[in-house]
């Protein structure tokens, strides 16, 4: 794994199995982004069995393969889709084509797992209802900024035990580094990646729905721009959105592509959360010039002042939750209608948004 750069960045953690193997069968399919391997780390480490792998691209397959010696490469996906035993099709398509491979794994009778953004559209998310609606799968979308990283998972039990009283404030920074040169071409076309609040800023919206608890919320404003990267005129570089959820939670969040080469990591992500009795912060992915790493978790109440070092302790439970939840047909790892709903006001967002044309200059 490397931590430079975002888009490989694919966290490893402790086998904690939910099944047993050969219980729960998975394949993974369009290798588009490098989300993919982190979500496969995360499926095989709750105990899943990955099966298959199909990508048109021979390069890509093989790469994956080295990875993950233990599956097969299929010769089409419709190997994979016609296959009974493969319960959960795991993919990282170009963003807009991640809604319609959705409808098409659901259609045949399998639960889908994808990299967010989950949807480029608002209609593709239409679809992805009414199928999850007809169909009874699961449309499962990879929030790996709140899922995969283990301060993350602490602050949301933290404040399930009221540690910092009624959650009314989030602020998410979600900074990425560009290394456009490494990037292919789909990223700086907006019709394929969809716009800077509807690819990163789905992360913030996820965690500030989840952390506030809020089902569903207002945009109150939002705005991009491209301040850096004039050569890609598609590419957005900066965006940041203001949020009132349906309990009157406040939120505000900004995403850029604007990473200094300088930083030790692939982006300084960071979320604050105010309660009514304290407040925690989080440092997901570096304690800048301090050398402790990534998962730094702050906590202030009337307990007094804490730092907790999260690396390593807390784990990764969504993925064990997801297997068990498409095994039962429960909503335990997140409901639908949340994975939904992240996915709209981020959309509604990226379609409202004012750019801020003197970025350009």
């Amino acid at each position: 794994m490397t931590n430079k750069d975002g888009m490989n960045y694919a966290p490893q953690g402790k086998p904690q199995p939910v099944v047993g193997r050969g219980d729960y069968i998975f394949a993974a399919m369009s290798l588009d982004h490098g989300h993919i391997y982190g979500m496969c780390n995360g499926l095989r480490e709750a105990g899943a069995t990955l099966k298959w792998v199909y990508d048109a691209d021979a390069d890509k397959v093989k790469r994956f393969l080295e990875t993950y010696p233990e599956a097969q490469a299929a010769e089409s996906e419709e190997q994979i889709l016609q296959d009974a035993e493969v319960s959960l099709v795991a993919a990282a398509a170009i963003p807009s084509l991640r809604g319609p491979l959705g409808v098409k794994v659901m259609e045949h009778g399998k639960d889908y797992f994808t990299d967010k953004t989950p949807f480029t559209s608002l209609d593709q998310l239409e679809q992805a209802r009414l199928t999850t609606a007809s169909t009874g799968r699961k449309y499962a979308v990879y929030y790996s900024e709140r899922l995969h990283t283990e301060s993350g998972v602490y602050a949301g039990e933290l404040i399930k035990e009221g540690a910092i009283g009624r959650v009314v404030q989030v602020l998410g920074l979600g900074p990425h580094r560009l290394n456009a040169s490494s990037r292919p071409s789909w990223f700086f076309e907006k019709e394929k990646y969809g716009g800077i609040l509807c690819d990163i800023g789905s992360h913030q919206i996820e965690q500030f729905l989840h952390y506030t608890g809020a089902k569903d919320a207002h945009i109150n404003s939002a705005r991009i721009a491209n301040y850096n990267n004039h050569q890609y005129p598609e590419l957005e570089d900066y965006g940041d959105a203001s949020l009132t959820g349906d309990n009157g939670a406040a939120g505000y969040f900004r995403v850029d592509w604007l990473t200094p080469d300088g930083l030790s990591t692939w982006g300084d992500g960071r979320t604050v959360i105010m309660g009514t009795t304290g407040y925690i912060e989080l440092r997901k992915y570096v304690d800048i010039a301090r050398g402790g790493g990534g998962d730094q978790l702050y906590l202030v109440n009337a307990g007094g002042e804490k730092h907790m070092n999260l690396q390593g302790k807390v784990g990764y439970p969504y993925f064990g939750e997801l297997i068990l939840d498409c095994l039962n047909r429960t909503e335990l790892a997140m409901t639908q209608e949340h994975t939904f709903k992240a996915a709209e006001l981020c959309l509604i967002a990226q379609r409202d948004a004012i750019r801020i044309h003197n970025s350009e200059r």
